[in-house]
């Protein structure tokens, strides 16, 4: 299976209304300290965020504070 994005793609994030997230959105996010590009699985009523890969792989689930972007554009 083939990554959404490849490693050295040039990735641009915006700032985004988490009210207006929805699931497939691809959001950077913290998790333990450090940056990850995800994609939006599922949205809580209580306003978390399960977090999970390209690859199937469900990493949890993350409050809107851990919530920085949204993944707008990808570049080679």
């Amino acid at each position: 299976m083939r990554p959404r994005i490849k490693s050295g793609e040039l990735c641009t994030v915006e700032p985004v209304d988490l009210d207006k997230l929805e699931v497939g959105d691809v959001v950077l996010c913290t998790i333990r300290g450090a940056d990850y590009l995800h994609i939006v699985k599922a949205i809580a009523e209580d306003g978390r965020y399960q977090i999970g890969n390209n690859h199937g792989k469900i990493n949890g689930w993350i409050g809107k504070h851990a919530i920085f972007g949204r993944l707008v554009a990808v570049e080679p």
